[in-house]
């Protein structure tokens, strides 16, 4: 006669308390991490020339959108038609002229959709916005 002995059960591995501490790790690096502002303009580091000066990078040009709604562009005030035979003049010289319109915050919307429409009217393909905002 052969006895079997009922099979022990197997410990169970519960995985709750480890689910458990991983939500609380996130949480907290959730709330003491810091983030970084990703709008920023990247700096670019000038190359050497032949003759070895530095060279400033060709081919992009900042217009700056004040609360007043008029476009600067190299320190100058421009409207609307004057700015977009700048542009277009950029544009005839290099053909990869990025543009960066610098809005503050309180330009108007209106102001910001000139601009963007004089720049694709020149000819712009490359294109980009960066609010500014006033570090607290």
């Amino acid at each position: 006669m052969t006895l079997n002995r009922p099979a022990r059960p197997r410990a169970l591995i519960s995985l709750v308390p480890m689910i458990d501490v991983m939500l609380i790790l996130l949480v907290f690096f959730m709330v003491t991490s810091t983030y970084l502002n990703l709008d920023m303009i990247p700096a670019v580091k000038p190359s050497k020339g032949a003759a070895g000066t530095p060279q400033s990078p060709a081919g992009t040009l900042m217009i700056r959108l004040g609360a007043a709604g008029v476009p600067v562009l190299r320190g100058t005030a421009l409207d609307a038609e004057t700015l977009q035979a700048a542009l277009a003049a950029a544009v005839a010289g290099e053909p990869l002229t990025q543009v960066v319109i610098l809005p503050s915050g309180a330009a108007q919307t209106q102001a910001l959709i000139t601009v963007m429409d004089s720049a694709a009217l020149a000819g712009v393909t490359r294109l980009r916005v960066l609010r500014l905002e006033a570090a607290p």
